[in-house]
């Protein structure tokens, strides 16, 4: 429910606004190098204070709890916690009775039968992603230290459909709405032969990995859809060497759920934030009508804006978890 993986095990915790959100992670091995320091980039790419974003800032300053000790892993479970500071609940009070359309309040409420705690969207908050990039930063490093060094970055491409992100936010701004963007992942120095077929494919980890970042509703690997508008000879990639590089990349580096030693490339697609200043209609549970509504707080106007870096830190996750396993099968 709450864990992934099978080596490199993560297990993420909290609530928006309870008194912390926190990670741990197993299968770390022992005596790699982890300082305070190795955080502070991937934390700070995930802030808030840019155009665009919540005002809610947090230090974000990780405190850990077991599983590091005189600056390397020690091989237990590492546990970090990210206190939370600067909440402001009463923003959910007034709003209880009104589930924000696009969120997840209604489900939430039906599921747990009314103890889940709504603050700030509770567990289902993007807050918790604060620990998915702490884990991604150690998975880097694991990553770091294979063969090729393997390397991960991703980008915004688009933000409400413009190439320039400044122009979508700007229409988000003019429209006192929410919009969504499009990132582009690519991983480099990846060896032949990670995933498996079917179930545990590299596309299907990554994906399912993909889909557990909140807002996004699309992924597609390589060339992905427009693929199905090609014949067979232009979409497979020639293969050049021994060492399986290929000519193009259609396949986005993974073939047969398999990654293949070419790049690794993919983009999700993240929709708009639900939480949108924009007046509404929802369900009132106290009333039992229908009613106008809006979204009162503070909130991203386009959450991708500081996705990039927690896309990076799945990727790293399930790369790591990958890697570790097929050095286990050897």
């Amino acid at each position: 429910m709450n864990s992934f993986g099978r080596i490199f095990r993560v297990q993420i915790f909290g609530e928006s606004h309870g008194p912390c959100v926190g990670v741990t992670i197993d299968g770390v091995p022992p005596g790699l190098p982890i300082a305070d320091a190795d955080f502070t980039a991937d934390m700070e790419r995930r802030k808030s204070g840019a155009k665009g974003t919540t005002p809610r800032k947090e230090d974000d300053i990780p405190l850990v709890k077991s599983g590091i000790f005189n600056g390397h892993a020690t091989g237990a479970p590492i546990t970090l916690l990210f206190d939370n500071n600067n909440t402001r609940s009463g923003d959910y009070e007034k709003q209880r009775a009104t589930p924000r359309p696009g969120h997840a309040d209604f489900v939430a409420h039906e599921k747990y039968r009314g103890f889940e705690d709504y603050r700030g969207g509770g567990h289902f908050s993007a807050r918790l992603t604060t620990g998915i990039v702490a884990a991604g930063v150690i998975a880097k490093k694991i990553l770091a230290g294979a063969a090729a060094g393997v390397t991960i970055a991703a980008q915004i491409t688009e933000v409400a459909g413009e190439p320039d992100p400044e122009a979508g936010l700007q229409k988000a701004i003019d429209a006192k709405d929410s919009v969504g963007g499009i990132i582009e992942c690519r991983a480099t120095g990846l060896p032949i032969g990670l995933g498996e077929p079917f179930w545990d494919s590299a596309e299907s980890l990554l994906a399912h990995a993909m889909f557990a970042i909140p807002a996004v509703r699309g992924v597609e690997f390589g060339t992905g859809f427009p693929a199905a508008r090609m014949f067979g000879s232009q979409h497979n990639d020639p293969i050049i060497d021994a060492e399986g590089h290929t000519r193009t990349n259609h396949a986005g580096g993974i073939v047969g759920g398999i990654t293949n030693g070419n790049e690794l490339v993919f983009r999700i697609a993240i929709k708009p934030t639900s939480s949108t200043p924009k007046e509404q209609q929802t369900f009132n549970w106290e009333t039992q009508e229908v009613e106008a509504f809006s979204v009162k707080g503070r909130h991203d106007l386009c959450v991708a804006l500081r996705a990039p870096v927690i896309v990076e830190a799945m990727t790293a996750i399930v790369l790591a978890d990958l890697l570790l396993l097929d050095r286990a099968a050897r």
